[in-house]
């Protein structure tokens, strides 16, 4: 199968579902509807193969995105108090079977960042890394062409990883003490929180003072993406990534990739990969979901 022929996608996420067809690595037709509330696997495989029907019989096969850690096309979920109940559920097997097609599961960064390989800005690279910065953080890595998957659905959550904890629970503790997951500290989420701290109203607001100048909302903002460039040097020297695409409400903002190339040229050359701004924007998923379904 190539990637000129039409392919499904699916993403399944905690606010909505989209579904696509996709050829030559581009959307033709798309749909969209609200994820169903409680978001139990039962209601949520519903709702998506009643989105999917209707494109269907125009797909060669369908691939899906979806969030939590996904193993041999079968989903856990890492935030239960958005998808409940979702322990080793097989999704693929389900998906597929119904629609009467090939069906391939990933995790939702891990599909953006094929998406991004394949079609955007990972394009030429062959060892690259894709990290969205939004409501959570996540990435996905492609090590020598080739997307990592780990047979237990940890493939490259970023977001799990250590670092310096500032915040919890709304008290300042000391920055060099107790140590917290990095997307409890640079997420959209953690700056929504320290920004309401300052009296601001979210994230969005914190990351528009600091590009105003706002000298307490800056470093805020700063730390953030010194926190991610000091992670993105950590992957460099581990497994010699040479571009990195950042992604997301966040990780979008200029300002936001300035301050983390600022942060990156610290560290020594061969520790600073390119980073760029992702190109797919939103759509990544989708289409490398449908990518990778299509790819053999």
């Amino acid at each position: 199968m190539s990637i000129s022929a039409s392919l499904l996608a699916l993403d399944i996420g905690g606010t909505s579902m989209r579904a696509a067809l996709i050829a030559g690595g581009q959307i033709t037709r798309r749909a969209e509807v609200r994820t169903p509330k409680p978001s139990t696997p039962g209601a949520v495989i519903e709702a998506a193969l009643t989105l999917a029907a209707p494109l269907a019989p125009d797909a060669a096969a369908v691939g899906v995105a979806c969030a939590g850690a996904v193993a041999a096309g079968r989903v856990t979920a890492t935030a239960v108090h958005t998808f409940p109940g979702w322990t080793d559920v097989p999704l693929e097997q389900q998906l597929g079977a119904a629609l009467g097609l090939p069906c391939a599961a990933l995790n939702d960064a891990r599909a953006a960042a094929w998406g991004e390989f394949v079609a955007g800005a990972g394009r030429g690279t062959g060892e690259f890394m894709f990290i969205t910065v939004s409501t959570g953080v996540g990435a996905g890595l492609v090590l020598g062409g080739r997307l990592h998957l780990a047979g237990n659905g940890l493939d490259a959550e970023l977001g799990f990883v250590s670092v310096p904890a500032v915040w919890k629970q709304g008290t300042q503790v000391s920055p060099l003490g107790e140590l917290g997951p990095l997307e409890f500290e640079t997420s959209g989420t953690a700056l929504g929180a320290q920004a309401r701290g300052l009296g601001l109203a979210d994230a969005r607001a914190l990351a528009d003072a600091a590009e105003a100048g706002v000298a307490r909302a800056d470093m805020l903002y700063r730390r953030s993406a010194t926190l991610i460039a000091w992670k993105v040097a950590d992957i460099a020297a581990l497994l010699g990534v040479t571009r990195v695409a950042l992604g997301g409400s966040v990780g979008l903002r200029a300002g936001y990739l300035a301050r983390v190339r600022r942060s990156l040229g610290l560290f020594p050359p061969r520790y600073q990969p390119q980073v760029v701004h992702a190109e797919l924007g939103a759509d990544a998923g989708l289409i490398g979901a449908g990518l990778w379904a299509g790819r053999g």
